[in-house]
């Protein structure tokens, strides 16, 4: 089966290399009838008459698809919002099934992708490497300064043990760590690899946590202050999942008081005003983010854990299946 001719889908927050794979894509599969209109603005109640005359509209993580948005869309004839991520929290879907908007997503795309740039993340902000590289390309091999640990024998903690977290735990086995899991419904595949605990005890043995979990009401905040309290002093936190899952005030106050020993983040809190752009000939207004970036032991990427070529072919191909089963009314299994 084939989708009506040409359906047309406006791309919010479209970036260079969703055009790239999206494109590819549909070129690889002349039937599919899908017509690409890219936007690079991010979707809020300002933007969403750039959808005019779409039959659906794509979505990243940080566009808006609240109520005002969402009756919007409806209003203009839009029946279909596909979600290029994993991630739904950004949508009200109580208000989308009101409305019998059609609404799916790519539940997930090359978990290894993000298990591998917490990795990333850990290793360089543990060895330093760095600052290591800048201090070498001016002339300074002092060692000082860019002491680590050596990670084989110590205790990794994995918060959520879905397929990104198992492929965590899989990566810290073969470091040769001590695995430690939490998840309210743990997975039986995460045994190969570790033990599960208590969320107090995960914490309280962790040399390292790293966080694998959706954004929910239940997991909003849940690095707080009382949780912090509750690490393995000098610890190392890790988070590439989503933003909130971490009160980032509190976050700072145990980086100065050196309970905490490390933070590294792929996601933060207030990201959608600064993330996927570039702000370097700008001041940054963010005070928060601007005392983070003053720690040595903060490590901050842009939301990049997803970005590899295996992750963003994978969401192209799922988004436009996702597309044709809407379009020829077939069930769809990734549909919220």
């Amino acid at each position: 089966m084939r989708p009506t001719p040409t359906m047309r889908i406006t791309v919010y927050s479209a970036q260079p290399y969703d055009r790239r794979f999206f494109d590819e894509l549909v070129e690889s599969r002349a039937d599919a009838g899908l017509e690409w209109i890219y936007q690079t603005a991010s979707l809020d109640t300002g933007t969403v008459t750039l959808a005019e005359g779409s039959d659906a509209i794509c979505v990243f993580v940080n566009d808006c698809l609240d109520a005002e948005v969402l009756e919007a869309l409806a209003a203009m004839d839009i029946r279909a919002i596909v979600l290029r991520c994993a991630g739904f929290n950004n949508i009200d879907l109580e208000t989308a099934h009101r409305l019998g908007l059609f609404v799916a997503r790519v539940p997930a795309y090359s978990p290894e992708a993000v298990a591998e740039h917490a990795l990333a993340m850990i290793m360089t902000l543990n060895r330093k490497t760095h600052r290591a590289f800048n201090r070498v390309r001016e002339g300074n091999f002092a060692l000082d300064g860019l002491l680590g640990v050596t990670l084989h024998g110590k205790t990794a903690g994995v918060i959520g043990t879905g397929r990104i977290g198992l492929c965590m735990a899989r990566i810290l086995k073969g470091l040769g760590c001590e695995v430690l899991g939490y998840d309210p419904y743990p997975s039986d595949t995460f045994l190969a690899y570790g033990e599960v605990v208590p969320l107090e005890a995960l914490l309280a043995r962790s040399d390292i946590v790293s966080l694998h979990c959706p954004l929910t009401e239940q997991t909003h905040h849940m690095i707080d202050a009382e949780t912090l309290a509750a690490m393995k002093p000098g610890a190392m936190l890790v988070n590439t999942s989503r933003g909130a899952l971490i009160d980032t005030p509190a976050v700072i106050a145990a980086l100065k008081s050196r309970q905490l020993g490390a933070l590294a983040i792929d996601v933060y809190e207030q990201e959608s005003e600064l993330f996927f752009r570039d702000h370097s000939a700008e001041i940054i207004d963010d005070d928060i983010f601007a005392r983070l970036t003053s720690f040595p032991n903060v490590l901050i990427t842009g939301h990049q854990g997803f970005f590899t070529v295996e992750a963003l072919q994978e969401i192209a191909q799922v988004t436009c299946a996702n597309l044709v089963a809407f379009a020829n009314d077939l069930e769809c299994p990734n549909r919220l």
